[in-house]
């Protein structure tokens, strides 16, 4: 990866797991780290890190889901180390988790408001910012391997973070003419505390119904499952290395390819059963266009 040294990197849910980790890789390559989170305490902890490690820094108490709250945090990380070079959108939570008919719908606002808005408000905020100096730059919004299949009972968080993967599709197209590289994280269980995302729940996302026994085995196992999971400062070298070479998709286990393979073959099957169809056969010869259109 050409020289990060001396460039300013933006990484909101930074006071720990994921981001801290990423803030301490960066910071190692001498780059100026702003952290924004919504947990004060986590937040003071992570500066006394930073601190330790004699990394430039700047941390911001922040809601991901309040556009306001990322104005003021662009703002306070221009005045302290002016442009900006690269986004790290990876403040996420677990969303209210349920079946169907058992709907926790402040759960489903709380999810799409964290893990989809956050993101979206913090491209838009940031993304014209390092379009405007012009020197190479970096998007990189985190997901999950749930972005790429569906989860049962999880279905807030399994929506979001597909979202999120599209996005950044969207966004690397839209942005290929410009020096911003997008990419996307999604990674499988990683020791952090996303199952414990409930502990800073706002409380305009208060629950408003009870998870089931359903539920409440399958939140056991995946605290289970997170908390064997890799390490953060191993999943933060994996985004260096695939930054270093400009991947778009960052998976961090391989292991977990049978997912997607599983997805592309029901996909392909279902597109085959299409172009065998009387119905639909002969729409597969028209033309498509992809991406933008001329008027």
């Amino acid at each position: 990866m050409q020289s990060l040294s001396g460039k300013t990197a933006v990484i909101s849910g930074g006071a720990e797991g994921i981001g801290l980790a990423l803030a301490k890789g960066l910071g190692a390559l001498g780059m100026n780290i702003v952290l924004g989170d919504i947990e004060a305490k986590a937040l003071a902890r992570a500066q006394e890190i930073m601190t330790d490690l004699n990394i430039p820094h700047l941390a911001v108490e922040m809601d991901v889901s309040i556009r306001d709250d990322w104005q003021h945090t662009a703002r306070a990380a221009q005045e302290r180390f002016g442009d900006i070079h690269m986004l790290v959108n990876n403040a996420g939570v677990g969303g209210g988790m349920g079946a169907l008919g058992n709907l926790d719908e402040s759960g489903w606002r709380w999810a799409i408001d964290v893990n989809l808005m956050g993101v979206v408000y913090g491209a838009d905020t940031f993304v014209p910012l390092m379009k405007g100096h012009g020197e190479d730059a970096w998007l990189i919004n985190v997901a999950s391997m749930a972005g790429m299949a569906g989860v049962p009972l999880a279905g807030s968080y399994t929506a979001t973070k597909a979202a999120v993967v599209a996005l950044t599709e969207a966004w690397s197209t839209e942005l290929a003419d410009s020096a911003i590289h997008v990419s996307v994280l999604a990674p499988a269980f990683v020791k952090t505390r996303i199952h414990q995302s409930h502990r800073n729940r706002q409380a305009r996302y208060a629950p408003t119904t009870a998870p089931g026994p359903e539920v409440m085995k399958m939140a056991k196992g995946s605290a289970q499952a997170v908390e064997n999971g890799i390490d953060p400062e191993l999943l933060a070298k994996r985004v260096l290395e695939a930054l270093d070479a400009k991947e778009t998709y960052i998976f961090t286990h391989p292991k977990y390819r049978f997912v997607t393979d599983e997805r592309s073959a029901n996909i392909a099957k279902a597109f085959d059963s299409a172009a065998e169809s009387p119905l639909v056969a002969d729409v597969a010869e028209a033309p498509m266009a992809l991406g933008f259109v001329d008027s």
